[in-house]
Order: structure tokens, then sequence, then C-alpha cells
């Protein structure tokens, strides 16, 4: 399917596709900020019990199957196709991630991101290494696919009828918001946009997968070195 087919297909989309995928990434927004509001930071040790890993497949597993559910009959909107080219691909990825990071460091003096989400623990415990690695897995596989095609799959396909404008920010911005954080939502609006502009230009949800896992593998990795 050519680009212009595929833009004709995301414009043609009926209208309660973009309104049950609204209502989805509203709940979960609402949903965290009332869970961090009411509870705070998570227990330190959240990452070293098999428990975590299990719910946070279930609630993934929960948002893909009505991600499907939206995008039945409408698959071409996931995005999952390879590429225009890994090449280029490749080199936007490393765009995105330099400017994260320079945006994440100009930030920190005012902001507090890296701390806000609390999940990283204060230590290594390597008795609990087995429950650490079944929620790095879905912390570094689980969440980025789920979540690009949540949002620059299904999502950015139900926006871009509006323009494209709409479409990488529009994503973004909800990207943020579902989150339910605060402190870190200029950076995740952010990385939000920069995936959206690789969805963009790359016609594909694939890099992007391949950014969000990189970098909350990086992530996760330099919390726990640090």
């Amino acid at each position: 399917m050519g680009v212009v087919e595929l833009g004709r297909v995301e414009e043609q989309a009926p209208s309660g596709r973009l309104g049950g995928w609204l209502a989805l990434v509203g709940v979960l927004a609402a949903l965290n900020y009332a869970d961090r509001f009411a509870n705070g930071k998570p227990p330190k040790d959240i990452l070293y019990q098999y428990s975590t890993a299990i719910g946070s497949v279930v609630i993934f597993g929960v948002i893909l199957g009505i991600v499907f559910l939206i995008s039945r009959g409408h698959r071409e909107a996931l995005g999952l196709r390879r590429p225009r080219s890994w090449r280029g691909a490749l080199g936007m990825a490393v765009l995105v991630l330099i400017g994260i990071y320079v945006l994440g460091g100009l930030l920190s003096p005012l902001l507090h991101a890296g701390q806000e989400q609390g999940l990283t623990p204060d230590k290594w415990d390597s008795s609990r290494a087995g429950a650490f690695f079944a929620n790095a897995a879905v912390i570094c596989v689980v969440a980025p696919v789920t979540e690009e095609l949540t949002f620059r799959g299904l999502g950015f396909s139900l926006l871009r009828r509006f323009g494209n404008d709409w479409a990488v920010w529009g994503t973004a911005l909800l990207f943020g918001l579902a989150h339910g954080l605060v402190d870190a939502l200029p950076l995740l609006v952010a990385f939000g946009g920069g995936l959206a502009w690789i969805r963009l230009r790359q016609d594909s949800v694939i890099p992007g997968m391949f950014l969000h896992a990189t970098f909350n593998a990086v992530a996760l990795a330099v919390a726990l070195l640090l």
C-alpha cells in the first residue's frame, strides 16, 4: 500500500475509533495520575517482585487487546511494516536520542524527571535477579511494543486526518500524560514527538519500537549503576 493510499485509509477511519482510542488514553492518564497523587512513588523494591512483572504484562495485554479491537478491519493503522529506509531510521533514532539526552541535561536543574517515576531500586540485589530481569524484559520489550502500537501506531493514524502536526504532537502530548508524571512530562512529550517524527518519515512503528526499547534499557541500566 502506497503512502497516498495509506493516508486515505487513515482519513476515512470511522470517528468511533478515535473516540475509543481517546477514551483508552484518557482512562490510562486518569488512573496513573490518581495512583501517583494518592500513593506517591512505588516501593523501591518493586522491580524485585515477580508480581510486578506479571501485573504489568496483564495490564499491557489488556491495552493491546483494546488497541487491536479498535483497529479491527483497519490494521494498516498500526504501522507494522518495514520502514522506508533502515539506514535513515537509524540516523533519525540517533538524533532523537541525542536530543532527548541534551534536553534532559538542560531540564535536570529545574526538574527531577529521572527520579520521579521511582521504579529503580537503590542497589543491586543478586538474590532477586530473576524477578529484576523479568521486570526489565517488561520495561524494555513489552512496554515499548505496546506503547508504540497504541500511540505511534493507532493513535497516530487516527489523528493524522487532522494533519501531520496533530498526529505528531497530539500523540506526543497524550503519550506524556498517559504516564501520570509531572516533572517528567516535558521530556516524555519531547520523546513522544521524536518517536512520532520517525513514524511520520519512515511510515512504520518498528524503528520507534527499537528506539523506545533502547531508551528504556539505557535509562534502567544508568539508574541502577548510579
